[in-house]
C-alpha cells in the first residue's frame, strides 16, 4: 500500500494506520506530534529498541505492560534496576522477554542520567538532529529507512552509552516524536501535526 486510505469516518490517513485499531490510534494521536519531554523520548527509544525484529503492533499491544514493568519509564527508577529486576522482567509475559533488550533499556536509563549530570537534555539532543524541512511525501515509497541525521543521532547516542539505537531505530523515533513529519501530504492528520509543530519550540 502506498496511497492514502479514507476511513469509515471519512478521514484520509497514511495507509499503515488502517490495518489495526492500535495503529490508527497511534497514528491519529501521537505519530508525528512534537515532543520535548525527556521521559517520553526515553520511553520511545526503549520501545523502538524492543521493536527491533518485531512488528510495531506487537509493541503497541504490550505498551501498558512495558509501562508497568519499567516504572512508567522513569529513568531514575529504571537505572537502579539490577539482576533481580532483569530476571523479573524475563518472566513478565506482558512485555517482550529478550534479555539483551531488557539490559539495553536499563543501560539507556543510566545513559540518560549521565546526560543530565552533564547538563544535556535527551530531548534536546534528539532535536539537534532535526533535518531541514522537506516537501511532504506523496506515497510511502517516498519515506527513507534512515537519513544522515538519524545516522548522526545514532552514533551520538551510542557514544553516550545507549544501546539498540541504530540509524533505522533512531529514524523511527524521530518520526514518532515529530522531529520529522512523515505523514503523507494528503493525510488529514498532517495538518494537525504541522500546526503543533508551528507552535512548538524545540528544546536546546
Amino acid at each position: 500500500m502506498s496511497a492514502i486510505v479514507v476511513g469509515e469516518d471519512g478521514l484520509a490517513r497514511c495507509p499503515w494506520a488502517t490495518s489495526a485499531p492500535e495503529y490508527q490510534r497511534y497514528h491519529d494521536l501521537e505519530w508525528g506530534r512534537p515532543v520535548s519531554d525527556d521521559g517520553r523520548v526515553f520511553e520511545k527509544l526503549c520501545l523502538e529498541g524492543f521493536q527491533s525484529g518485531l512488528s510495531w503492533l506487537t509493541i503497541l499491544r504490550k505498551r501498558e505492560g512495558f509501562r508497568r514493568a519499567f516504572a512508567a519509564f522513569d529513568p531514575a527508577v529504571v537505572a537502579a534496576f539490577g539482576e533481580a529486576d532483569v530476571e523479573r522482567l524475563l518472566a513478565d509475559v506482558t512485555i517482550v522477554r529478550h534479555r539483551a533488550k531488557i539490559v539495553a533499556a536499563i543501560e539507556n536509563a543510566r545513559a540518560t542520567l549521565r546526560l543530565r549530570e552533564e547538563g544535556i537534555s535527551l530531548a534536546a539532543l534528539l532535536w539537534r538532529h532535526e533535518p531541514p524541512r522537506r516537501r511532504p511525501p506523496r506515497t510511502m515509497a517516498d519515506l527513507p529507512g534512515s537519513t544522515p541525521e538519524s545516522r548522526a543521532l545514532s552514533g551520538l547516542l551510542r557514544k553516550h552509552g545507549f544501546r539498540f539505537v541504530g540509524p533505522t531505530t533512531a529514524y523511527a523515533a524521530m518520526q514518532s516524536l515529530g522531529v520529522v513529519d512523515d505523514h503523507l501530504g494528503a493525510c488529514h492528520f498532517r495538518a494537525l501535526s504541522e500546526s503543533e509543530r508551528g507552535e512548538f519550540t524545540p528544546p536546546r
